[in-house]
């Protein structure tokens, strides 16, 4: 590996935590809009990602941010970033 070469560049993702209940793992959950293939028309896509957290800092309804990283378990690929916006309660 040389010097010069960078490293790649991670995927990050802000989505709103919808399931707290597992110990080190939430479960966000983002939404795309993109238009439908044949008519044209918005359509929203989305998509529940598992996520490490390792201090079990957010709480369902905070907006969060999250980064790609290697595998963790079958499910998870994505570690917490930070907390944008915490929930109202």
């Amino acid at each position: 590996m040389e010097a010069t070469e960078q490293k790649r560049s991670r995927q990050e993702i802000t989505g709103v935590v919808v399931s707290d209940k597992m110990d080190k793992t939430r479960v966000i959950e983002t939404k795309r809009s993109q238009p439908h293939r044949l008519y044209r028309k918005g359509v929203i896509r989305s998509a529940r990602i598992f996520v490490h957290d390792e201090k079990n800092e957010s709480k369902v309804g905070d907006l969060v941010t999250v980064i790609s990283t290697r595998r963790l378990s079958s499910k998870k690929n994505f570690k917490l970033l930070k907390i944008e916006k915490r929930a109202l309660t």
